[in-house]
């Protein structure tokens, strides 16, 4: 149907095939993208938002959102693994929307995929500054307060006296240096990456192997606490929306998706690399929060940042914390550097379509990276880590990303029989079974995220619709195209 203004695959097909100085380069192997989801699943939301959602959400039984929240990634992984493989272009589930739901819901997801990278790689920063905090002021260098916290925060001052923060000027630098990182080139970033990941999984391994035996049987009594009261606040309810926070922590495999144009023999290696780095951390993660919410009360984790060295504090070996911390820290550097790859390529594939100017979609002629999009996003992103807390960007990249699997899920049922035909590397198993539990599990996920972050994205979505119908529509290459042929 002409409304609906799909694009067709065959321009999919085409554009992956696509060689050049004002092309992508294609230089990723399977094993580089694991470590890609893993350099990005493994971050933020492992230590510091499993402290926030045990202490605020769910307590002991945060190791039971972490399995609800699989189950969800395991669902909108299936169907992410066939459209990667059977459409290799930059974009993610904007590019497969477009093909399936046709331009209005690509220009939805696209947009709705930029508020959850940018603000991904936000509260990474945020963390990351957090931590830094806390390295430091073990060797007795103590930053500004006020140059640490957003304005929002308040703080209270050796002297007694409480005060605003002004910015967190830790959060927006480590985004100026990583948005530079990327500029310079794929492969290069892809080796960083590799190593860092190498480092995280290590310290998690350690602090699984270490904490095990001093953890305290009495901290995960009650283990699902009773609720307050309050919708959320513990308790079953406490659970699930522990899951829509915590669910953050799996964008990763989302991300493996946006480097489709950059994956060398994308069919075999785009599914390896969402399904791999996904069971890796699912099993990871479990047992990580199991073992922390062991090692201390959850109501300690209440209002941390940095809940793993509140952990470590419990145990002897106190030497550890400085080295974790440390690992910490150096080991955000890939999550921040994949949510900002991520966020260009998907803002490369809609300049490329006309939806956006085309200085997002301009190559750099030596490093073959979109590296005016990075740019923008330096600023911007740079920008919103100093001046907004944690919480609220946490929250607001797990509606985000929600939203994104209910497409790509309803994405894959529709191709099966709208293109039943159409060439399938790696197919989803069990349609429409695993769509629509994938639909129904993300969809209950995000019912039970707060009001104000609901609020959030409805604003969000309404500016963009804004800059759709003023721009988008009218220099959209599908349009053009389509109406010229009627």
């Amino acid at each position: 149907m002409k409304q609906y203004y799909k694009k067709p695959l065959s321009w999919l097909l085409q554009e992956s095939g696509e060689e050049g100085s004002h092309s992508l380069k294609r230089s990723l192997s399977g094993f580089q993208l694991v470590m890609l989801g893993l350099g990005v699943i493994i971050g933020a939301g492992l230590f510091s938002l499993t402290g926030l959602a045990a202490g605020n959400n769910a307590g002991p039984a945060v190791t039971l959102s972490f399995i609800v929240a699989a189950i969800g990634c395991a669902f909108a992984g299936l169907c992410y693994a066939e459209f990667a493989s059977m459409i290799p272009v930059a974009g993610s589930a904007y590019t497969y929307a477009y093909t399936t739901m046709g331009e209005m819901f690509a220009w939805i997801i696209g947009w709705d995929l930029v508020l959850e990278f940018s603000v991904g790689a936000a509260t990474v920063s945020i963390s990351w500054s957090n931590y830094l905090v806390e390295f430091l002021s073990g060797y007795g260098i103590y930053l500004p307060p006020r140059l640490v916290h957003s304005p929002f925060e308040t703080i209270t001052l050796p002297g007694g006296e409480v005060v605003h923060g002004l910015f967190n000027l830790p959060a927006a630098l480590v985004v100026i240096l990583m948005s530079y990182v990327l500029m310079r080139g794929t492969k290069g970033s892809a080796i960083w990456n590799a190593v860092v990941v190498s480092l995280k999984v290590g310290v998690v391994l350690v602090f699984i192997a270490l904490g095990w035996k001093y953890v305290q049987p009495a901290n995960l009594v009650p283990y699902i606490p009773k609720n307050t009261g309050e919708f959320g606040h513990f308790g079953w309810s406490g659970i699930l929306r522990g899951a829509g926070v915590v669910f953050f922590v799996f964008l990763g495999f989302d991300i493996v998706s946006t480097a489709a144009q950059e994956t060398k023999n994308p069919k075999r290696n785009m599914p390896i690399g969402i399904l791999g780095s996904l069971a890796i951390c699912t099993v990871l993660f479990i047992v990580f929060s199991h073992v922390m919410t062991g090692l201390a009360p959850y109501t300690e984790f209440k209002n941390s940042g940095a809940p793993v060295s509140i952990a470590i504090a419990h145990t002897p070996y106190k030497w550890l914390g400085q080295m974790v911390v440390l690992a910490i820290i150096i080991g955000y550097t890939s999550v921040i550097m994949v949510d900002l790859w991520g966020q260009s390529r998907v803002f490369y594939a809609m300049s490329k379509d006309g939806l956006l100017p085309k200085v997002f979609s301009e190559i750099h002629p030596r490093f073959r990276t979109p590296w005016k999009s990075n740019i923008l996003f330096c600023v911007f992103i740079s920008l919103f880590a100093a001046l907004v807390p944690i919480k609220v960007v946490g929250e607001m990249t797990s509606i985000g990303t929600l939203l994104a699997f209910v497409i790509v899920c309803a994405g894959v049922w529709i191709m099966r029989y709208t293109m039943p035909d159409a060439p399938r590397s790696f197919k989803t198993p069990w349609v429409p079974f695993v769509p629509i539990m994938g639909i129904l599990t993300c969809v209950g996920m995000m019912v039970f995220l707060p009001l104000d972050t609901w609020l959030r994205l409805i604003i969000w979505m309404a500016v963009g619709m804004v800059i759709y119908y003023c721009y988008g529509r009218k220099h959209s290459r599908v349009r053009q195209t389509t109406d010229a042929g009627h």
